[in-house]
This record gives structure tokens, C-alpha cells and sequence, in this order.
């Protein structure tokens, strides 16, 4: 079988080897490919690999020797899958890779934007500290989260370990998703509506797909709801929300601050509003690459290939 990787850089710059999967068949791996080269590359493949580089019908028709593509991710949304289907060509992702590593993250955005401890670290290097007259000082005010809400947008396998590590913080859970699947185990939650959720919480952390019906679903009228000392994080989608709302509302102070890992066009564009926006933490998608979470995509991702080769694929999309 032959492999081709259209875009490894970021699964793999340097700490996280292919041996896995090279044990499955002839591999090239590409750091990235540009649109216009991706059916050159990938003609020569049986199996394809991809992370954000679009796999559509169009490219997908122009493959004739392709039979099978993995996603180096969880959502697929790069790939056209029903163009895949019809083409017999199955598609798989890596459902559960990092969950522990994205919830984790949640909370290293919530807890600096309660005690911005990077700006208070920088002022003290800068001599602010050791010319101040009292034992401490602080620039922002400083929040504590017990006895607070969390709200959940989607409740699946990530909101359901950001709800636990919240349970863990003393904060109580509210929880919406369309799906109320599962037992959620032991963590104290109730259900609410989107509605509830944006109006009670003082902290609404996003964990939902994005699909065509919830593009931009964070809008203002959303976001009108919320309290003014209440923070928006999004781990999830950047389509998820509609970023000049999102800005305006930080700027009128509608509410207290946000911190996104991602944005509707990645990597972010010069001009979008939130990096002018007021206290909005902007980090550039990497809730999701710890290493130990980038070695379960790897090895997830090989076991699908054997899984393919042995003819019962797994993780299959389509």
C-alpha cells in the first residue's frame, strides 16, 4: 500500500515518528501541501492522510486509485465524504484522542482570564514589583470560580471532562446538547437550553461540531444574554461564533472577556476584529497538541490503516 501524508507538520515536527505507520506500506510525508498540488501528491495514493487539507469531490474524481483516507483529526469536515462514499472510498477519524489535553487547556485559558497571571508575570520582569510599596499588588481584578456556573454547548466526551474538572473547581454545571445521550457518570449537572445557558452562566465554554445549521451561532443576540462579568471560551470550531458580534460585545463591555483557540479562518487573518478586541485571550489552535495526545493520534491513526488493510475499517465517517 501506498500512503501519502498531505500535511504531517503539526502531528509530527519532530517529536512524534511515523514508525507506526511506515510498518503499513510505502509512506511520503508531506509537511504541507498547497491546494494546488494536492492531486499531484496524492495520485500515487491507496491511502491518503490528511489534517486540514481539503480532500473535494472534485480532487477525490481526479484519484482514481484511491481507496481509502484517514483525517489526522476528529472532525472531518476537510474531507467531502459523500463524494467519498459514492466513490466506495471509506473515510475515518480519530474519534477520541484528546479529550483530557483540550478540557485541560479550557481551563488554562479560564484561569487567565480570572488572574492574568502572563501580564502580572511580565510587570514584575519589567521592575514593578520590587519598586512597589506594598508586599503584592494586583492589575486586574481576581476571580475565584467556586460557586459559580459553567455552561456547556455540547456535552459529549470533551464538555463532559471540562463539566468534571468545573464539579472539581466548586462550580456548579449546566449542560446543553441536542443529543442527551449517555450516562453522563458522576459528575452534578442539569440540562438547560441554549437560551439558559448563555443568560445564567458565568462562563460558557463551546464543545458542539460545527455543521450548516449552527454556523455563527454565537451572535449577538446570544451574547446579549450573557452577564457582564461573564466569560465565552471556544475550544471547538472558530465558525462557531460570529467574531464581529463577539468583538463588539467585548468592546462595549457586554461582557467581562473571551479566549479563543480558534478562529473562522485559520491560520487567523490580519484584520480579524478580535485581535483588536478588548481582554481576548487568542491562542493559536493547540488545545489539542500535547504530545501524549499527538502519540494517541498517531497510533489510533495506524490502527485504523490495519483495521482497512485487514478489510474491516473502523472510525468510519461515511
Amino acid at each position: 500500500m501506498k500512503i501519502v501524508v498531505l500535511d504531517g507538520h503539526t502531528l509530527d515536527p519532530g517529536d512524534n515518528p511515523w514508525t507506526s505507520i511506515e510498518a503499513q506500506g510505502e509512506l511520503i510525508v508531506f509537511d504541507r501541501t498547497s491546494p494546488d498540488r494536492i492531486v499531484e501528491r496524492a495520485a500515487p495514493a491507496d491511502i491518503i492522510l490528511t489534517n486540514k487539507t481539503p480532500l473535494t469531490a472534485d480532487a477525490l474524481d481526479r484519484l482514481p486509485g484511491l481507496k481509502f483516507i484517514s483525517v489526522l483529526a476528529t472532525g472531518f469536515n476537510v474531507v467531502d465524504v459523500q463524494a467519498a462514499r459514492r466513490r466506495g472510498v471509506p473515510v475515518s477519524n480519530v474519534p477520541v484522542y484528546g479529550t483530557d489535553s483540550v478540557a485541560q487547556f479550557v481551563f488554562t485559558l479560564l484561569l487567565e482570564l480570572c488572574h492574568h497571571a502572563g501580564l502580572h508575570d511580565a510587570s514584575v520582569h519589567q521592575g514593578e514589583w520590587s519598586g512597589c510599596p506594598d508586599f503584592c499588588y494586583w492589575k486586574t481584578p481576581l476571580i475565584e470560580l467556586s460557586g459559580r456556573t459553567m455552561g456547556l454547548v455540547g456535552f459529549g466526551r470533551i464538555g463532559r471532562r471540562v463539566g468534571a474538572l468545573a464539579h472539581a473547581f466548586g462550580m456548579d454545571v449546566i449542560a446543553q446538547d441536542p443529543v442527551r445521550g449517555g450516562d453522563p457518570g458522576p459528575t452534578p449537572f442539569r440540562w438547560a437550553s441554549m437560551e439558559e445557558v448563555f443568560a445564567r452562566a458565568d462562563v460558557v465554554s463551546l464543545h458542539c461540531p460545527q455543521t450548516a445549521d449552527n454556523q455563527g451561532f454565537v451572535d449577538k443576540t446570544l451574547l446579549e444574554r450573557m452577564r457582564p462579568h461573564a466569560f465565552l471560551i471556544n475550544t471547538a470550531r472558530g465558525g462557531l461564533v460570529n467574531e464581529p458580534d463577539l468583538a463588539q460585545a467585548l468592546n462595549a463591555g457586554k461582557i467581562a472577556g473571551a479566549a479563543v483557540d480558534v478562529v473562522s479562518s485559520e491560520p487567523i487573518r490580519p484584520g480579524n476584529p478580535l485581535l483588536k478586541a478588548k481582554n481576548c485571550i487568542i491562542t493559536p489552535h493547540q488545545a489539542w497538541a500535547t504530545i501524549a495526545a499527538r502519540q494517541r493520534l498517531m497510533q489510533t491513526t495506524a490502527g485504523n490503516i490495519a483495521a482497512f488493510i485487514q478489510g474491516k475499517p473502523i472510525h468510519v465517517v461515511n
